[in-house]
């Protein structure tokens, strides 16, 4: 049995109506919203009685997902933001974009925060790292050929 593809990827939050803003800012596109309780979804995650709130965000090619979650209960118990890229664990999520500037600009409203340096990978990427909405770590790329 092979693996048949990536269905999402799960980033807990704290202010969910503004990471859903930021994300359609970016080119997400919201795909739902809904509360998650009960006893079977305190099976799934081993938090016993849970409840939380998601969106679901859609790459505009439709092939991946953000699955946003917004704890109610139990509390958050760990708080990763602020650790540095060579932490382990999850890092970040990269998204490809068509205009890096562009982007960049568009975001800035959003206090979104560079954290190096806008680079070039050998004239094949422009890179770079953000921080965003709770201090989630983004990169994005531009690929210049």
């Amino acid at each position: 049995m092979a693996i048949k593809r990536m269905d999402n990827v799960g980033i807990v939050v704290e202010n969910l109506d503004a990471t859903i803003d930021f994300f359609l800012d970016l080119g997400l596109e919201l795909e739902g919203r809904a509360m998650i309780e009960g006893e079977w979804a305190g099976r799934v995650t081993g938090l016993g009685d849970q409840h939380v709130e998601i969106a679901m965000m859609r790459t505009p090619d439709g092939h991946s997902r953000l699955e946003l979650s917004r704890f109610l209960r139990p509390a958050v118990v760990a708080d990763h933001r602020n650790a540095p890229v060579n932490a382990l664990g999850y890092l970040r999520v990269m998204f490809a974009v068509d205009d890096l500037d562009a982007t960049l600009e568009r975001l800035g409203p959003r206090g979104v925060v560079l954290v190096g340096e806008v680079i070039d990978y050998e004239g094949v990427y422009r890179l770079c790292y953000i921080r965003g909405p709770d201090g989630l770590l983004i990169g994005l790329a531009q690929e210049l050929r």
